[in-house]
């Protein structure tokens, strides 16, 4: 069966019905709705059956989870024997593999959907994906070697990731100016994604578990096709601050295409909140919290905010840290540093612009230079693992770092001592392990990282085990101790109190925390080392998995109780999802009853229906005040206006439409033609209270660049839709409790809005505070010389 999600609004007008997939037993079908005359509903019917579908077989059907990012975890090799063919196999260290350890033995099935780190030819593909497939659960997407090198190589680590680590292109060496081949390329990687998740996905019932910025539009090629899919999205690189953001020319359609996610992670605080911030400046949207959970409201869904940083894979260090590998290489490290009478710091990073690895080299220069005593008694290690990404900056950095390296080794090695061994070839995973076990502080000064999981594995190889205690020369009994001096610009840093933060830039500082983590007080020492264990050992990759898991189906849990409709063209399509009684009206059936009838009231609201809401010049044009007219020369026709605007302004402005029944301020005034008299709904109040009203505004107003007030006759309102969103929300807080506060006593009421906050009387709106449309034409109908008549 086809999906029929709508493509636009003019499909949303059009009465189309629209069907969802799927793949449930008849008693989770969404029910129909009883239809009355001018309103269409048989939404999501459709008698046929998903090609998914087995009714009979659903109780006993695995929950699945298909994981999608841009690499599967899967090393790829070719066959040794002169026999064409690969040979597969499991990359332990992906996180991706890692994940699914603490979710639940055979409970869950996982799908994996990605690209090999090989190129396969197009010969190869089809027996490739079938043993994939069969073997491992994983679908392979194939992209052609150039396609591939302008999606990853170009706008992924070209123009994406130097942006969110806050790299702008203010010259062609610094990262890559916006290119729009580039861009095209990376959308129609994501559709190549989605096709392929389209072979496995069964939409009503899978989860779809999207990774990092290469993937970032491929929500809406799903939400589009699917609009229930289960859909959630983590960013493991930062998100940047709003004014860095908006510099990319892309900024709303990647905005949007998140959007379409159910839940949105994100490893720390700051870089929700920069995410948050642009939806609310960029889009308009806000968030709310409600009992500890950030939602955003999106057309009708809530699309979540998740918080939570990711941890490592706790079995798989501890069983490395047990290898006899491990403990031979520790056992040569202790030969070669601690026998020595050396302490060992130690640094891991890759090689690309953001490690910081040159501030690192530069702030143990300094520490040499300032402590002598050091010298000869003090090594850095710092381990160099092989760039990601290539280009020009990448060999900087390699050069820069040799240079330096070569520099301080000159300057203050001696004969069998270099104060820094660079170690820039692969290692294995158990030697990087010795490395942690026998260094006494471990440095991580990147400018910009997304998580940084480093020191992590370093706190858990310091536990050790008994093994590597007596390799060690220590008692089993003994508390444990470890330092770590990181950069406040990492992921982890927030999570791991104990650690001595410093700003990478400041060489000063990280040379002085290089000192301090040396000569610190072993009890301090070993009470900072148990409380980054106790933390890190709970907080592992099991139980984030689990955590994102578990919000994604909380969030998810009402989608079959919603009706979607698809609307947008593009990258701007977006799911509008309403109440299931929501009944849409049809143009064809609101014609067709218009001609029934005889009598009609016809109420028409005005900022954001007849005058767009962003419009300056709020008067009506000619041709709204020519289509008034020509309704209201219908005798059949009562045609009002109702606004909160002051009946002066309306009073001008529509002066040419003679039988137009207005209702202004919010229905307080009210008159069914151009020459009848005024009416209002209570009778005339007293307004001394805006002479205390009156200066408190103004000096919010004065305080508050872009807001303004509107004085009319029974209320007076502050109005900041032009200021900043986020000031001018702080203000309107601070200005609604000022005036409670001084107005106590008024016979007023004081509320906030949208972009508003409004004093007006408390007897105002016959009695009633309405704050709709629905409410105001209440209000109208009394005064209605048709109220008892039908309405449409």
């Amino acid at each position: 069966m086809m999906s029929r999600s709508y493509s636009n609004l003019l499909d949303l007008a059009s009465g189309e019905n629209q069907s969802s997939f799927t793949r449930m037993s008849v008693n989770r079908r969404i029910p129909r709705v009883m239809t009355v005359s001018g309103i269409i509903s048989d939404i999501d019917d459709d008698s046929s059956e998903s090609a998914y579908s087995d009714p009979s077989s659903s109780a006993t059907q695995r929950d699945r989870i298909i994981v999608v990012a841009n690499q599967l975890p899967i090393k790829v090799h070719r066959k040794t024997d002169n026999s064409k063919g690969w040979m597969f196999s499991w990359d332990e260290d992906s996180l991706l593999l890692q994940l699914k350890d603490g979710l639940g033995g055979d409970d869950i099935e996982f799908f994996y959907v990605g690209c090999l780190k090989e190129d396969i030819q197009p010969s190869e593909q089809d027996e490739v994906s079938q043993i994939l497939l069969e073997t491992f659960k994983c679908v392979p997407t194939f992209i052609p070697p150039e396609l591939f090198s302008k999606y990853y190589h170009g706008f992924c680590k070209q123009q994406l990731w130097p942006l969110f680590h806050y790299m702008l292109p203010l010259s062609p060496d610094l990262g890559g100016r916006f290119n729009r081949s580039l861009w095209l390329a990376y959308v129609s990687v994501n559709k190549i994604f989605a096709d392929r998740i389209m072979e496995v996905i069964n939409p009503d019932d899978d989860f779809v578990w999207v990774h990092d910025y290469h993937l970032m539009v491929l929500p809406t090629f799903l939400r589009k096709r699917f609009n229930r899919v289960k859909l959630g999205f983590f960013l493991h690189s930062p998100f940047p601050s709003s004014e860095i953001y908006k510099t990319l020319p892309i900024r709303e359609e990647l905005l949007r295409a998140l959007l379409n996610s159910d839940l949105i992670g994100f490893h720390t605080f700051d870089y929700a909140r920069h995410f948050l911030s642009c939806c609310s400046r960029m889009l308009g949207v806000s968030y709310e919290s409600k009992r500890g959970y950030i939602g955003l409201e999106y057309y009708g869904r809530t699309v979540s905010i998740k918080i939570l940083p990711v941890g490592i894979h706790m079995g798989q260090l501890e069983s490395v840290l047990s290898l006899t590998e491990t403990e031979a290489k520790v056992a040569e490290l202790i030969e070669q540093f601690s026998a020595q009478g050396r302490t060992l710091l130690l640094g891991v990073d890759d090689m690309d612009i953001f490690k910081g690895i040159s501030l690192k080299l530069l702030a143990m220069e300094q520490m040499l230079l300032q402590h002598p005593e050091k010298q000869g008694k003090v090594v850095l290690v710092q381990i160099a693992n092989p760039a990601r990404g290539k280009g020009k900056d990448v060999k900087e950095v390699q050069d820069e770092t040799c240079a330096t390296v070569k520099r301080i080794n000159e300057t203050f090695g001696e004969p069998g001592y270099d104060p820094v061994i660079l170690i820039d070839r692969p290692l294995e995973f158990y030697e990087r392990v010795a490395y942690y076990v026998v260094a006494e502080c471990c440095l991580v000064t990147a400018v910009r990282d997304g998580m940084n999981l480093i020191p992590y594995e370093y706190i858990i190889s310091r536990q050790g085990n008994e093994k590597l205690d007596n390799v060690l020369g220590l008692e089993p009994s003994n508390p444990k101790k470890s330092m770590l001096v990181v950069s406040e610009f990492i992921g982890c840093s927030p999570s791991l109190s104990g650690a001595i933060r410093v700003n990478p830039w400041n060489i000063d500082a990280v040379a002085e925390a290089m000192e301090s983590a040396l000569v610190m007080a072993e009890q301090e020492k070993q009470l900072r080392h148990e409380k980054h264990y106790k933390y890190v050992s709970t907080h592992d990759v099991a139980y984030w998995a689990r955590s994102f898991l578990q919000d994604l189906e909380r969030t998810c849990k009402d989608h079959m109780r919603r009706r979607c409709w698809g609307i947008g063209f593009g990258l701007r399509f977006r799911v509008v999802s309403l109440d299931l009684n929501f009944r849409k009206l049809a143009m064809e059936h609101i014609v067709s009853a218009y001609k029934r009838t005889s009598t009609r009231a016809i109420l028409l609201d005005y900022d954001g229906t007849l005058m767009p809401q962003n419009s300056i010049d709020k008067k009506p044009s000619s041709k709204t005040l020519e289509i008034l007219d020509s309704l209201c020369r219908d005798k059949n026709n009562m045609v009002f206006i109702v606004s909160a605007r002051t009946r002066a302004e309306l009073t001008e402005w529509f002066s040419s439409c003679e039988k137009l029944g207005i209702a202004a301020e919010h229905g307080y005034f009210l008159r069914t033609k151009r020459d009848e008299e005024w009416e209002t709904c209570v009778p005339a109040v007293e307004c001394s209270w805006k002479q205390i009203a009156d200066p408190v505004m103004k000096h919010y107003t004065d305080a508050t660049d872009g807001s303004v007030i509107e004085d009319k006759e029974t209320a007076m309102v502050w109005c900041y839709e032009d200021a900043d969103p986020d000031f001018g929300s702080c203000q309107a807080k601070e200005l609604l409790d000022h005036l409670e506060s001084v107005l106590a006593n008024e016979p007023v009421t004081v509320k906030s809005g949208q972009n508003i906050v409004e004093v007006k009387p408390q007897q105002g709106d016959c009695g009633k505070t309405p704050t709709s449309f629905d409410a105001r034409k209440r209000d109208v109908t009394r005064f209605c010389p048709l109220h008892r008549r039908r309405q449409i």
